[in-house]
């Protein structure tokens, strides 16, 4: 075919790059219909419009979306119509470039433009004298081809001319286009990104390439371009080419890429620093609740604060993940993030103890989680498929309900005002910062949503930078996410430093009991005539509720009760405290046994807000012989079998309960064991009890007290574990007592 050329007018020259300080040249083009002028330098320049289509974090949602819908599914982007047939503005024309040396010169101006595909169309002898002419620095949905999905081809006739002495080899330069293409000279390719249908591959965040095309000259350079289906927040503004493509020597064209990651980064410090930030708190909160996981405050700080890390190296930077997997992935990202804001809210508001409320927030929880989860496993999906219209309607309702969801921290700071919780500033900071950023957030993407339909440009506006610092973009997303932060960081800290307050007076209240509970707990005594005495006491926690005293009386006898009250920690042992008070008092006036059971459980009864007391008082003599009463407690054992004992109440349960007396006696070499009900009840990891079976054959080979209670702890402690043994001695032989006290922590 043949090619119109028209007269040039080049000049070069050679001055100072400002921002790099080295030499640039500049080469001015002439045509009759086109003058352009443009610095070639060792770097290219930096391209407002494509940091502007850059995605920002954001994500697939649709307040709108589910009604715009059935208006707009029928758009010829959905439906897979093409565009009316264009109009041809003129001949093709040759973009001849003199004189190129060190520096670049831009491809722009216009280009022969078809919509759908054919891969003839890359052969430099197709007529394209009657496609349609469109500019390439600004995408084919801003010029006539709105919300157009498909193939679509640029072609452009050049003819460069290099300077004397310059490099043979050229490069280029591509930036902006959407989403995936091949590029071609004179029919041979030369570069790709991407993949096409039916296995399309495309990336959500596509930095500028530079490919090198060898010591071309005169020819036709073709660009295949595939736009994706669109998704809900798409404007249907994009497709194709956004900023003309540069050519150069292979150096400069390696500088222009340099500075445009030079310039991309230096834009973006402040966000890389704050999501840095994020994620050091996200690693130090996760660290400190492993070490504590009782507070939960730090594991939803630390589900809060990975987020924006998350998210920025799956959306903001170029990670090679195709663009299904990146918005696939981070969609439940997305809805951790909200959901642990949710609870950190709950926790710094003082609202968990509300249970509609936190019920309300774990419903929701799921929901959310659900939603994000199911709309980013349909982001993955193949969107090239016949279900497309199916896909796109699934994305559009659960988009609406997680959306709609994140309006939950009102009601959670709506609520925080009716109760008028005495709050410190801090935690008011966060609940207003939080509310703030997420109402930012909502009112953005939901006026993003069916945008194309609606053309409001809030969401734009609200992503427009404020101000700059250092040449970083400051929005009003950033400001928000930056205060939010900064209130949680310091709410969480002051939180903690109350917490170890607590925390601390907590620890000197059970220090003070344990101190109490090693007084009560007999540590020495007289061994007992004809007898040898084993006694072992091991708390479940820091203090039991399991007692036992030895008063020795006149006469030679000898009370010995045991009992365990009903709960562990705190509370039992203040209860044990009241109960070995009134056991002294008890046995001054009288030493029968029934009677100091019908003593302890007068003054128990309506004192133990709902508990009760198991107790065994016996009352023993040197020859053997003892009088022994049960409430409720478990029967001894003698040698290998039970006690036989009348069945009684537990102490503390009605005021006139009434308990018998059981006498026998112990012979010599008999073996006697009392015990609390933490020695049956000891349960093993897979939950199978100790049992009386296994007691039956313990006590059978005559365990002392240590000996039965570390079985018991070593097959797996519930409770607390008391044990005390008697053997009756020959005559002749020396009495022993032997106590093992309580292994207790220690502050």
């Amino acid at each position: 075919m043949a090619r119109s050329v028209y007269s040039c007018r080049t000049s070069t020259g050679v001055g100072i790059d400002e921002g790099t300080g080295t030499k640039v040249s500049s080469v001015v083009v002439s045509m009759p219909h086109l003058e352009t002028h443009h610095e070639t330098m060792g770097s290219g320049a930096f391209s407002e419009y494509s940091l502007h289509m850059l995605p920002q974090r954001f994500r697939i949602h649709s307040s709108l979306s589910i009604l715009l819908f059935f208006f707009g599914w029928v758009s010829p982007s959905l439906r897979g119509a093409t565009a009316p047939d264009p109009t041809p503005v003129s001949a093709p024309s040759s973009l001849v470039i003199h004189e190129l040396g060190k520096g670049t010169a831009p491809l722009d101006g216009l280009w022969q433009f078809h919509l759908g595909d054919d891969s003839g169309w890359a052969a430099p002898q197709v007529d394209d004298s009657h496609w349609e002419q469109i500019s390439v620095d600004k995408p084919w949905g801003l010029q006539g081809h709105a919300s157009y999905t498909g193939f679509g081809w640029y072609r452009r006739h050049v003819s460069i001319r290099p300077a004397l002495g310059a490099s043979p080899d050229l490069a280029i330069f591509i930036r902006g286009v959407a989403d995936a293409y091949e590029l071609y000279w004179n029919g041979q390719l030369v570069a790709k990104s991407g993949d096409f249908p039916p296995h399309a591959i495309w990336y959500f965040f596509q930095p500028p390439q530079n490919y090198g095309l060898g010591p071309v000259r005169d020819g036709v350079l073709a660009m295949r371009v595939w736009k994706a289906p669109l998704q809900s927040f798409d404007n249907g503004e994009l497709g194709g080419l956004s900023e003309a493509p540069l050519v150069g020597s292979p150096a400069a064209i390696a500088a222009t890429k340099d500075t445009w990651d030079f310039n991309w980064l230096r834009r973006r410090q402040f966000t890389f620093g704050l999501d840095s930030l994020y994620g050091l708190v996200a690693l130090l909160s996760m660290l400190a609740w492993l070490r504590d996981r009782r507070q939960w405050l730090l594991f939803w700080m630390a589900g809060f604060a990975i987020g924006p890390i998350l998210n920025l190296s799956l959306l903001g930077l170029p990670n090679g993940l195709p663009d299904s997997w990146s918005l696939g992935l981070a969609q439940p990202v997305f809805g951790i993030t909200d959901i642990s804001l949710w609870f950190l809210l709950v926790w710094l508001l003082q609202l968990n103890d509300s249970r509609w409320l936190n019920r309300l927030v774990r419903i929701c929880a799921v929901i959310d989680i659900t939603a994000t989860s199911l709309d980013g496993l349909l982001s993955v999906l193949d969107w090239q498929t016949k279900w497309i219209t199916q896909i796109q309607l699934g994305d559009a309702i659960l988009t609406g309900i997680f959306t709609f969801l994140e309006a939950l921290p009102l009601l959670l700071v709506a609520y925080a005002v009716f109760r008028r919780r005495k709050l410190d500033p801090t935690r008011w900071l966060v609940a207003i910062f939080s509310f703030t950023t997420e109402m930012i957030s909502v009112v953005r993407i939901a006026s993003q949503q069916g945008s194309r339909y609606t053309h409001w440009t809030l969401a734009a506006k609200i992503s427009a930078p404020l101000f700059e610092i250092n040449g970083n973009p400051i929005t009003m997303v950033t400001l928000s996410e930056t205060f939010l932060l900064i209130a949680i960081i310091f709410a969480v800290y002051r939180y903690l430093l109350e917490n170890t307050r607590r925390q601390s007076a907590l620890e000197q209240e059970f220090k003070n009991a344990r101190e109490l509970q090693q007084v009560l707990v007999p540590e020495t005594m007289p061994p007992l005539p004809g007898f040898a005495l084993t006694s072992a006491y091991r708390p479940a926690q820091e203090v039991g509720g399991d007692f036992f005293q030895i008063i020795p009386m006149e006469f030679g006898s000898t009370l010995i009760i045991m009992g365990d009250v009903s709960g562990k920690g705190l509370r039992a042992a203040m209860a044990v405290s009241l109960i070995v008070g009134a056991v002294r008092t008890l046995v001054e006036i009288t030493n029968s046994p029934a009677e100091i059971l019908s003593g302890l459980n007068r003054r128990l009864y309506g004192r133990l807000q709902g508990g009760f007391v198991t107790a065994v008082v016996m009352r023993l003599k040197s020859d053997g012989s003892f009088i022994i009463a049960s409430a409720g407690h478990p029967a001894p054992f003698i040698n290998e079998s039970e006690l036989s004992l009348p069945g009684a109440l537990p102490l503390g349960l009605v005021p006139n309960a009434k308990y018998e007396e059981t006498s026998t006696r112990l012979h010599v070499g008999d073996h006697f064991a009392l015990y609390t009900d933490g020695l049956l009840e000891a349960r093993s990891t897979s939950g199978e009890l100790y049992g009386f079976d296994r007691l039956q054959t313990l006590f059978a080979d005559k365990a002392d007290a240590a000996r039965a209670t570390d079985a018991a702890v070593t097959f797996g402690q519930d409770d607390d574990i008391t044990v005390v043994t008697l053997t009756r001695l020959a005559t002749g032989q020396e009495s022993t007592s032997v106590f093992t006290l309580p292994r207790m922590a220690h502050t």
